[in-house]
């Protein structure tokens, strides 16, 4: 009789502290490691960084292709300029022009 009482007195006087215990373990893990944890949260903090890299290419990009949509409108393109460079990249030249030759080193462009 007395085996059964302490027994049961030593599982009243263990088992709530180890309840407990187990618990708190439990919730700490989770903080730690759970889905909404704190290496949860650095990995979206890096993902956040990755897209907001991302939006200034995007950016840059949008940037680069709004001035060459601004470059081919018709007012932006000077005639001179085009004979010149269209007669650059052909190499040709007509009767009045004069001619400077530059070295295989020395780019006009």
């Amino acid at each position: 009789m007395k085996l059964v009482t302490f027994v049961k007195r030593m599982l009243s006087a263990v088992l709530p502290p180890a309840f407990f215990l187990v618990m708190t373990g439990y919730f700490i893990w989770n903080a730690i490691h759970g889905d909404h944890g704190m290496q949860a949260y650095q990995q979206q903090l890096k993902l956040e960084q990755q897209a907001e890299l991302a939006l200034q290419d995007a950016h840059k990009e949008q940037d680069i292709w709004k001035r060459r949509v601004v470059g081919l409108s018709e007012n932006a393109l000077d005639k001179d300029l085009l004979d010149e460079r269209s007669r650059a990249m052909l190499n040709m030249s007509e009767k009045g022009d004069i001619v400077i030759p530059y070295g295989d080193h020395d780019h006009l462009y």
